[in-house]
């Protein structure tokens, strides 16, 4: 239960930070961000396995983690472009 708080909290920093490395207008509240952070560190996994940086079912780190949930946010606005999320 730990282990699911921390890693909670790390997709909500990670969220945070790429919400302001991309500020714009997001429809997504906590929920979203927290969702998007947490998705961002499995992303950033993948790429660094990808370009070789890492290992598989190694942590994607701080960086990696950030890059791809900016590249969420990214694919997230593109999908939600004119669209009014309540």
């Amino acid at each position: 239960m730990i282990d699911f708080l921390v890693y909670v909290l790390f997709g909500l920093v990670v969220g945070v930070i790429a919400k302001f490395l991309m500020p714009g207008k997001d429809p997504g509240g906590m929920i979203i961000t927290i969702l998007l952070g947490m998705a961002g560190a499995i992303v950033g996994g993948w790429l660094s396995t990808m370009m070789g940086f890492g290992q598989q079912g190694q942590s994607a780190g701080w960086i990696m983690s950030i890059i791809g949930a900016v590249v969420l946010l990214a694919i997230y606005r593109m999908v939600n472009n004119g669209r009014v999320v309540a």
